[in-house]
């Protein structure tokens, strides 16, 4: 016991370099919570050690508030390195024209996320309270701090701490209560609780308490879970069939016009695969469904490509793919900028809806400051000159033969409370992606992770369609009735699951995380005030 407190005091009373690296270790182990390896038993180790770095930053200047702010930095700066490495792989598609970014795309990324962790530890500081309170100071700050990550500059909430519980898949339930801003706060608390073990029993009466409490409510979570996937086994929508084409293209090849008709031939062919004895190929679905970006080529100015498209499917069938749109223009008038759309496409080759991406993903689909960039010589990875354009709202779309659908491309997947309209319930949703930028690695896999807490948030089934994978199925309790692996070729053919009625958190969003952060912060602002002389 003895060394253990002398190895925590070495956290605390650490300095310079020394803390650096400590923080920067912590970060990067605490991103093997995170998806594939859900190891989330070694945030009560990485978690405590963010508590022990505010605590030494205490006897700083201003309050230790620039300590704590650096020392989180740099846990922020190991945390998504570690789990945002991936990245760097869209950059080797075309290395002759993007390698010289991938150092600044591996780190320069990460260095700037770990600036809202710098800003969640030194407001931890700013409130930071006694005892075993300061672990709500610590909860409140970085929920406040990972919600702000989510938000601004288009957001990008990859990886927040809420996704450590998400499995087993029973804690993930709490997400239809409070979302994943709601998992955050208490997955903050949680792991940083073993930290109050080594408070002095004389200052801090029994404590035990935190770390008895949040084992106590993680078997709470789990019982909650387990009772809600008992009662609700997954039910299946009548005579919707789906088949779901994964066509596992490399990069190179999708975005290369040459490769028009084998792409084609390859789609066509995959599509009406047979999948057993029984199996007639596309002729078994009703709809069909191609990734993202799916033609190497604007496909309604193709005529041979619809007509094969209206070929392959018999009546009854409908196609769901996604496709680069070129905006309505004369004919003959140069084409500067695209959508990144969905069409539905009946039998008949008819274009029945249209939906055009409205979140769109900054340096891979456009530039801030567009203009100025590429009068610089900077192009966004996806090379289309002027950035794609915006798509005007969120909306269903009808589809024959089937309930109202929201379609979602690529990342639009992973903004929680943002993805449903409030006026337009669907009852599923259709997830189009292409995840082949980021070759085999970790980035799939949590890409999945998160499309699936939104379907438990809103309880609704998501069909996720991807070019090398993850393709699945998944029910509106988050369970993967069928999937195709990373980097495999092939097709799915499954059922639609029907939709769970409205959550709380779809109905009321972020209203109870908001509160317990605004009343853990009142709590412990007045116990810090107690404090002082």
């Amino acid at each position: 016991m003895k060394s253990f407190r002398a190895l925590i005091s070495g956290i605390i009373l650490s300095w310079g370099w020394t803390r650096a690296m400590i923080a920067l270790a912590a970060g990067a182990l605490s991103a093997l919570a995170m998806a594939p390896f859900n190891a989330w038993p070694i945030l009560f180790l990485t978690i405590p050690v963010a508590v022990w770095l505010i605590d030494g930053a205490g006897a700083g200047r201003l309050g230790g508030i620039p300590a704590a702010a650096m020392s989180g930095w740099w846990f922020g700066f190991g945390y998504f390195v570690a789990g945002l490495y991936w990245v760097g792989y869209a950059f080797l598609v075309d290395a002759q024209t993007f390698a010289w970014l991938l150092p600044f795309a591996v780190m320069g990324l990460p260095a700037g996320l770990a600036l809202f962790m710098a800003f969640g530890f030194a407001l931890a500081r700013l409130i930071w309270a006694p005892n075993a309170f300061r672990i709500l100071s610590l909860a409140c700050a970085l929920t406040v701090s990972e919600w702000l990550r989510g938000h601004i500059l288009t957001g990008f909430p990859w990886n927040a701490f809420g996704y450590a519980l998400t499995e087993p898949l029973a804690f993930a339930q709490s997400a239809s209560l409070v979302g994943l801003w709601g998992l955050t706060f208490i997955a903050v608390a949680v792991f940083a609780s073993p930290a109050a073990l080594i408070d002095d029993p004389h200052v801090t009466r029994r404590p035990w308490i935190p770390l008895v409490v949040s084992l106590v409510l993680l078997v709470a979570m789990g019982g909650y879970g387990a009772i809600r996937l008992a009662n609700q086994p997954t039910q299946f929508v009548d005579k919707v069939k789906l088949r779901l084409m994964q066509p596992n293209l490399q990069q190179d090849v999708k975005f290369n016009y040459a490769a028009k008709q084998m792409v084609m031939e390859k789609y066509l062919s995959l599509s009406d695969r047979a999948t057993g004895p029984q199996s007639s190929g596309v002729r078994d679905s009703t709809i069909l469904i191609w990734p993202e970006s799916a033609f190497p080529f604007f496909l309604a100015r193709e005529a041979d490509a619809m007509a094969q498209i209206a070929n392959l499917l018999p009546p009854g069938t409908v196609l769901v793919t996604g496709a680069i749109r070129p905006p309505d223009q004369p004919a003959g008038t140069q084409i500067t900028r695209a959508y990144n759309s969905i069409y539905v496409i009946d039998h008949d080759g008819t274009i029945l809806s249209i939906y055009d991406k409205l979140h769109l993903v900054p340096f891979g689909e456009y530039l801030p400051f567009q203009s100025a960039m590429e009068k610089l010589g900077f192009v966004q990875i996806t090379k289309v000159r002027g950035g794609f354009i915006p798509g005007d709202r969120r909306r269903t779309m009808t589809v024959p033969n089937a309930p109202r659908m929201l379609p979602l491309i690529c990342y639009e997947a992973i903004f929680p409370g943002d993805i449903v309209p409030g006026d337009d319930r669907p009852n599923w949703i259709v997830n189009l992606t292409n995840d082949g930028w980021f070759g085999i690695s970790t980035g799939p896999y949590q890409h999945l992770q998160q499309a699936r807490l939104r379907a438990i948030e809103e309880g609704l089934p998501i069909v996720r369609s991807a070019n090398t994978g993850i393709s699945a199925v998944i029910d509106p309790f988050g369970r993967i009735v069928t999937q195709l692996g990373l980097g495999a070729e092939g097709v799915l053919d499954s059922a639609l699951p029907k939709p769970a009625s409205p959550t709380l958190f779809s109905r009321v969003r972020d209203i109870p995380v908001a509160l317990a952060v605004a009343l853990s912060t009142v709590i412990v602002i007045r116990r810090r005030a107690k404090q002082k002389p």
